[in-house]
């Protein structure tokens, strides 16, 4: 901006406007020189520059305020759309040994992005995690096998004297509940295995 003193020349202007004798409006010629008209012709170009470019800015902004906004309901309608689809998906997914083989299973599953703890790697993923299944089954059944062959021999009765070891009324208490305990059990397993029923 100029350093005109634009309130002094406003007033100057209007009095050479108001002035029948022309004492004003030499005044005003004195104040009013080609520099002065210049450095307010120069501003006034420079607002106007200014003005356009603002002007330019707020279309701009406009225009990519309505781009963004065409941008973001075209996202809302895709995701309003794809929720279905991963809803549908997800519920097949979460059906997968009733309709679907695990195969099918794993590939919705990978195609949704659904997590699923419950399925043990794939061979190829993980050879490591076959072999050592093998090993546990294979150790396990042997462990079945050994406790399946063992005989268990059970004595008649609880020991009698049991409470004679203790000292004091509770621990004898205590010890008669056991033997008590001790034969209710033992007559059990002897009625289950009467019946047949084997491991008792």
């Amino acid at each position: 901006m100029s350093n005109i003193d634009k309130q002094a020349l406003r007033e100057a202007v209007e009095r050479a406007i108001h002035d029948d004798w022309g004492y004003d409006t030499d005044i005003f010629h004195e104040q009013v020189t080609p520099s002065v008209v210049l450095a307010l012709l120069n501003e006034n170009l420079q607002l106007q520059r200014e003005k356009d470019a603002i002007e330019a800015v707020a279309l701009a902004l406009r225009d990519d305020m309505r781009q963004a906004r065409e941008q973001l309901e075209a996202a809302e309608r895709s995701i309003a759309e794809q929720s279905a689809i991963v809803a549908a998906a997800e519920k097949l997914v979460r059906c997968k040994g009733r309709y679907h083989s695990e195969l099918n299973y794993r590939a919705l599953a990978k195609l949704f992005g659904v997590i699923t703890p419950d399925l043990p790697p794939l061979e190829y993923e993980n050879v490591h995690y076959t072999d050592a299944a093998e090993v546990e089954i294979s150790a396990l059944r042997q462990r079945i096998q050994e406790l399946e062959a063992r005989t268990v021999t059970l004595p008649q009765r609880a020991p009698e004297n049991l409470a004679s070891v203790l000292d004091g009324y509770e621990k004898w208490l205590i010890a008669t509940t056991f033997r008590d305990t001790w034969n209710a059990c033992l007559a059990e397993v002897t009625r289950m295995n009467a019946a047949g029923i084997k491991g008792a």
